[in-house]
C-alpha cells in the first residue's frame, strides 16, 4: 500500500509531456518551469511564429524540415498546455483551436518570408505537415495569410532589385554629367567673338584729320547767307 501511494504521489507531482513519437514522458516541476520560461522567451524574441501539426511525420522528415528552415528558425515540438501558459506570459493570446493535436512551433528569428517559403514548399511534398496559423508583427495570421507571405519576394531579392535600380540611376546621372562637362569644355575652348571687330577700330584711329571734320560744322558753313558774305567783303575794301 505504501508503494502504491508513493507511485500515485509521484504521478501527481510529475506532469505528463508527449514526445515526438507519441509516448508519454514525465516532467518534473522545475523542468516544467524551465520549459515555460524558454518558450516564453522564444515568443518574445521571434519575428514571427507559426504553429503546425506534425502528426504522421517521421523523425527523418522532421530533421529535413528543420534543415530547410535553417539556423534562424527554431522548430520545437511543444506541449499544448505549456505553450498556452508561455504565450500568455509573453503577451501572446493563442486561440484554443491552434493548440489541438500534436503541436510544433516554428519560432522565426530571421526573415519571416524565407521561413514561410520553406514551410510552404515542405508542406507541398509532405501533406502531413499542417500549418494551423501563427503570429506576424504582433498580429494573428491565418494559414492563407502565411501562404500570401510566402509568395512575397524575400528581403534579399528586394535589396538586390533596389541596388540594381540605384546602379542604373547612378550610371544615367554619370552620363548626363559627362555630357555637360564635354559641352562646357567645348564652349570654353572657342575663340572670342570680339577679335573680328579689331581692324575696324584701327581704321577709325588712322583716318586723316580732314576726313574727321564733324558733319555739323560742314552744314553750318554751307548755310551762311550770301548777303552777309558781300557785306563782309565791302567793309574790308573801305578800310583799305
Amino acid at each position: 500500500m505504501l508503494i502504491r501511494g508513493a507511485y500515485a504521489l509521484r504521478i501527481f507531482l510529475l506532469p505528463t509531456v508527449t514526445n515526438e513519437t507519441g509516448k508519454v514522458n514525465r516532467m518534473a516541476r522545475p523542468d516544467k518551469t524551465t520549459a515555460v520560461a524558454e518558450l516564453a522567451e522564444d515568443f518574445r524574441t521571434a519575428n514571427a511564429t507559426v504553429l503546425t501539426e506534425y502528426r504522421g511525420l517521421s523523425v527523418t522528415s522532421m530533421k529535413e524540415l528543420r534543415r530547410a528552415l535553417g539556423t534562424t528558425t527554431k522548430y520545437s515540438v511543444v506541449k499544448n498546455t505549456l505553450t498556452k501558459i508561455a504565450a500568455k506570459d509573453a503577451g501572446v493570446e493563442i486561440a484554443d483551436d491552434l493548440l489541438t493535436g500534436p503541436s510544433a512551433v516554428a519560432f522565426i528569428k530571421g526573415d519571416p518570408i524565407d521561413a514561410a517559403k520553406s514551410l510552404r514548399d515542405f508542406a507541398k511534398e509532405n501533406p502531413f505537415l499542417v500549418i494551423k496559423g501563427g503570429f506576424y508583427e504582433g498580429k494573428a495570421v491565418t494559414p492563407a495569410e502565411i501562404m500570401q507571405l510566402a509568395n512575397l519576394e524575400s528581403r534579399e531579392v528586394l535589396l538586390a532589385k533596389l541596388a540594381g535600380a540605384m546602379k542604373g540611376s547612378l550610371a544615367k546621372a554619370a552620363r548626363i554629367f559627362d555630357a555637360l562637362r564635354i559641352k562646357l569644355e567645348a564652349e570654353q575652348g572657342a575663340p572670342a567673338p570680339v577679335a573680328a571687330a579689331a581692324p575696324a577700330a584701327e581704321a577709325v584711329v588712322e583716318a586723316p584729320a580732314a576726313e574727321a571734320v564733324a558733319p555739323e560744322v560742314v552744314a553750318e558753313v554751307a548755310e551762311v547767307p550770301a548777303a552777309e558774305a558781300t557785306e563782309a567783303s565791302t567793309e574790308t575794301e573801305e578800310k583799305e
